[in-house]
């Protein structure tokens, strides 16, 4: 069996331009794997969730009747600091869990409006 002159060529074009067209649609078309998908959905529902319970964070902090002291706390230990003594207050911790989340906690020092003085 014998093939025209021309295919060698043309499949090499074809082959190539395929190369070409996956390289720019990856780097510059915006196209991505299904993992980082996955990865990105993941990060944004975690961000979604943290958005969520803001209010259950600082509905927590109005009820709790060591709210006095506790806020006296966070306005006196460094900027640096006040991650970790959020966290102690057990303000930001998500119902049902044991362990305080750092994003919550930086979302409710936010919202209490401490983290800028």
């Amino acid at each position: 069996m014998t093939f025209p002159e021309w295919t060698k060529p043309s499949i090499y074009g074809a082959l190539g331009g395929a190369i070409a067209v996956s390289f720019l649609g990856f780097t510059w078309g915006g196209w991505i794997t299904s993992g980082n998908a996955q990865t990105m959905a993941k990060n944004l529902a975690a961000d979604e969730v943290t958005l969520a319970m803001v209010p259950v964070c600082l509905n927590m902090s109005a009820t709790d009747p060591q709210r006095t002291a506790k806020l006296a706390i966070l306005q006196d230990v460094s900027r640096y600091s006040r991650r970790n003594a959020m966290m102690e207050t057990g303000w930001a911790t998500h119902p049902g869990s044991d362990t305080p989340n750092r994003d919550l906690a930086d979302a409710c020092l936010a919202g209490l409006m401490l983290d800028g003085s």
